[in-house]
């Protein structure tokens, strides 16, 4: 089976942790499992500004 065709529409084919790049409050959102909503954009905005960088690392594997 192709991997991309296991993919969900509309999902990057990977989440970044901020150790290659600097990652975004969707990427926060998407590593908690959950799908982006503004809500869920604001809350992972404040978030990230209260704990910093490192809070995405509780999140992935």
């Amino acid at each position: 089976m192709d991997s991309d065709t296991d993919q969900q529409p509309g999902r990057p084919a990977q989440l970044f942790s901020g150790g290659e790049r600097p990652y975004d409050p969707e990427d926060l959102v998407m590593a908690r499992g959950q799908d982006p909503t503004p809500e869920r954009l604001e809350k992972a905005r404040e978030l990230m500004e209260k704990e910093g960088p490192a809070v995405i690392e509780r999140y992935l594997p």
